[in-house]
């Protein structure tokens, strides 16, 4: 079972689960999750080789929607799922519908992408943990990585007592043409879902609308503006803004 950390308590609105992207964690999205946990129960898990989740040897995103599957139970949820985590949260809205109320889609479309991040991997590889007893010691190894926010959020995944990334990165590594590509699943299905970008972002282009319609027929669309790929990390309350405005618009259910 993928690890949890649970926000609010149970009330007569369905429970809104966070899928993290990749190099993420539960707890990138704790601010997000308390503000939005006012008036339900938000779960935000750590995916498979991320955070204190188990370690597999398969990173697919089947197996991670499976996963998802398994913290939901019986009872339908509301999914919301960045990057990876928005793939493995469409998968699990087509192949289980019925576990999904509605789903929110944070920049990131159903399509294969040619963007490798192994380049990040091998950043974090080289980093030698046995020098490092604070983050800013690893920080100063990670000069090559672009000083944008990647770093930071990067940095997020490191156990400095331990001296570990939390981070499977041998399996992400080999996993890796899994992560960028989305499998062959069979639509329709209604679903309401929101498909939300960043206005400066090229991951949800104006050629995928055609192929998220394909999928998921009721799906709307927003861009938040000036925002890129880490828009819940750039522009937070207009993020919350307009996931609560979806969450809360009687037509969506």
């Amino acid at each position: 079972m993928l690890n949890t950390i649970r926000h609010g308590t149970p009330t007569d609105r369905p429970p809104l689960l966070i899928a993290h992207g990749l190099f993420g964690s539960a707890r990138n999205w704790g601010v997000i999750a308390k503000r939005l946990s006012s008036d339900r129960e938000v779960i935000a898990v750590d995916m498979r080789n991320h955070g204190d989740s188990p370690w597999f040897d398969t990173h697919s995103y089947p197996d991670m929607a499976q996963d998802l599957a398994a913290v939901i139970g019986d009872t339908p949820h509301d999914v919301l799922g960045h990057s990876m985590g928005g793939k493995a949260a469409m998968v699990l809205a087509l192949t289980e519908p019925d576990r999904v109320n509605r789903l929110i889609v944070a920049d990131i479309a159903p399509v294969a992408y040619g963007h490798t991040q192994t380049h990040l991997i091998e950043a974090l590889r080289a980093v030698d943990l046995t020098r490092v007893t604070r983050r800013s010691d690893a920080a100063a190894q990670l000069a090559d990585v672009p000083d944008d926010g990647t770093r930071a959020f990067l940095l997020q995944s490191l156990d400095a007592g331990e001296k570990r990334w939390a981070l499977n990165l041998d399996v992400l590594e080999t996993e890796m043409p899994n992560i960028i590509g989305f499998p062959d699943v069979s639509g329709p299905v209604d679903t309401p879902a929101f498909f939300l970008s960043g206005g400066e972002s090229d991951y949800v282009r104006p050629d995928h609308r055609d192929t998220i319609k394909t999928l998921f027929p009721n799906a709307r669309f927003a861009k938040i503006p000036e925002a890129h790929h880490w828009l819940h990390a750039e522009n937070p309350r207009a993020f919350e803004a307009a996931c609560r405005a979806f969450l809360d618009a009687p037509d969506a259910a």
